[in-house]
């Protein structure tokens, strides 16, 4: 026992060696071989790196997976997989399993399918082998129609095996292709995630983060100062707080590994397991005709003064829980998941505190992703609409904000899913159609007696329809006094729900207290909707 300790301690454990040096592996008992192969397996690199992983911050492969898993539960998948490459001297560095941990497990008693990358191994770097595991545990979370988690700490391809590690890489991404909108894809960045790397995280569904020890990026500071002379650090070119608020490229983020495992849990909750099932229901003390008493307090009397729209959702959804994603990311449009009744929704607002509420790039392609992915896993979409247009300027303009706000107006339009609106103040112009009216198809539209839908607000439409009148009243020095008579007189005729009411645009104009019980009732009436399009390869939305 004391060689078979030394072994394991030894970084880093040629295979043949372990087998010649422990007495003969096939002349002991089945048994002790299985233990043994075993402990070796779950050492990973050796106690010398997993020391050192905990030293920065960071759970082991094994460690990440018992967290994240219901205890008990994981069962794994070729624990003893070694690779095959044989080029600079890499044959005399074998570890079993080679750097990642796959199999499944359950979640609240949902099956999962997982796979966690080890550091402790060549710095979770992705040979051949490795790749091979993490493809056939995808095969079977899409072949069996359960969620994929990729627990993801690597640094990389394997610079040893030079094309069957990039080939490994393209193997991964073909089938992230075909697990899109078939299973949930959620990728857990643990660690540095460079090069080849991103790309499979940045095709799943959600990415998240751990503040200071999670990076993202294609070339990595080094490279950028060699090229481009530029100086920038980790944190700052690919961290947490970088991705999550910049880029966009991150979902979402927590203090640590633990907390991000109880995040992805709860995130899992409100998801279905594949295409094939509708979305969760959860049972709900919260009364489905409760009143939403806090709205009329949180819209202000003027409609030109901001409000937190998360707090007119908190006020309508269940028991007040709303799981916000991308949430520093675009900040003038709210994404996130909620239950109504006990059926999980996804919910669509825009944000009066942060830019008026304005659909910009960034919101509108934000916005549009949630949208598809929602309307994928059949998750009801419930949109609170508060948007004075599309925000103005030339680097809107050159930065392509007709191609983005499209983006957004194709996937409500493209959506199946129950789709049920609540116009809360303003809704002009453009943006009145693209979020999620009745004319792209929307199911139930609702407005509030004080919603205002028009072309435009009220001081810039009587500069234009009044102009003359302006002229005249400013030359006599009354144009205060008839500026406001214009503007009561627009508002009068123009900005109010009772236009489009009369014209069929809007189901209901109702009180702000009955939000709730009239989502859940058109929740119910819903339930059966079936919707097809025209038949098609696929659509081209405009990326």
């Amino acid at each position: 026992m004391e060689t078979a300790t030394k072994v394991a301690r030894a970084t880093p454990f040629p295979l043949g060696r372990i087998q010649g040096r422990l007495t003969p592996l096939m002349t002991q008992p089945s048994t002790s071989v299985l233990k043994e192969r075993s402990r070796l397996a779950e050492l990973g690199g050796g106690q010398a790196r997993i020391e050192k992983q905990h030293q920065s911050g960071k759970l082991t492969a094994r460690e990440r997976v018992d967290l994240l898993l219901d205890p008990g539960s994981f069962v794994e998948l070729d624990k003893f997989v070694t690779h095959r490459c044989t080029d600079f001297g890499m044959q005399d560095q074998k570890f079993l399993g080679d750097g990642v941990v796959t199999g499944y497990g359950t979640i609240a008693g949902r099956q999962v399918c997982v796979f966690s990358q080890d550091f402790t191994v060549f710095g979770g770097s992705l040979s051949g082998a490795h790749a091979a595991k993490i493809c056939k545990v995808m095969d079977l979370a899409l072949k069996t129609g359960v969620p994929l988690i990729g627990l993801n700490d690597s640094g990389g391809a394997r610079i040893q095996e030079g094309v069957e590690s990039l080939g490994g890489y393209a193997e991964i991404f073909w089938r992230n292709v075909q697990a899109s909108g078939v299973i949930p894809q959620i990728s857990l960045i643990l660690g540095p995630c460079a090069g080849g790397a991103v790309y499979s995280p940045a095709m799943t569904d959600f990415i998240a983060m751990v503040e200071s020890t999670s990076y993202m990026f294609v070339t990595g500071p080094d490279v950028i100062k060699t090229v481009t002379h530029e100086e920038v650090t980790k944190e700052d070119l690919g961290g947490a707080e970088t991705h999550a608020s910049t880029s966009g490229v991150c979902q979402l983020v927590y203090p640590d590994e633990r907390a991000m495992f109880e995040g992805a849990r709860r995130l899992l909750g409100f998801l279905p397991s594949n295409n094939l099932d509708p979305a969760p229901r959860k049972k709900s003390t919260d009364a489905n005709d409760r009143t939403c008493s806090r709205i009329r307090e949180i819209l202000p009397d003027v409609s030109t003064k901001p409000y937190d729209m998360r707090n007119i959702i908190e006020d309508v959804v269940d028991d007040g829980e709303f799981l916000e994603v991308h949430a520093t990311y675009a900040a003038n449009i709210v994404v996130g998941f909620a239950r109504l009744g006990g059926q999980s929704v996804g919910i669509v607002g825009n944000q009066p505190a942060h830019l008026a509420g304005c659909l910009d790039i960034a919101a509108s392609s934000k916005a549009a992703r949630f949208v598809r992915f929602c309307d994928a896993f059949n998750i009801p979409l419930v949109t609170f609409v508060d948007v004075p247009g599309f925000l103005p300027g030339t680097a809107q303009e050159y930065g392509g904000i007709i191609r983005h706000g499209a983006k957004l107006l194709y996937a409500f339009a493209e959506a199946t899913v129950p789709k049920l609106t609540v116009i809360t103040r303003k809704a002009y112009g453009g943006a009145y159609d693209v979020m999620a009216s009745k004319h792209i198809r929307a199911d139930v539209n609702l407005a509030f007696p004080d919603a205002e839908i028009a072309v435009m607000g009220p001081e810039g439409a009587i500069n234009i329809l009044y102009r003359k009148e302006i002229q005249e009243a400013e030359s006599k020095g009354t144009l205060e006094s008839t500026r406001a008579g214009l503007v009561a007189h627009y508002k009068e005729t123009f900005a109010n729900p009772y236009k489009a009411a009369e014209l069929g645009y809007l189901d209901e104009v109702i009180e702000p207290e009955l939000t709730r019980a009239r989502l859940i009732q058109g929740l119910s009436l819903l339930a059966g909707k079936r919707e097809a399009g025209p038949k098609r390869k696929h659509g081209n939305i405009p990326l």
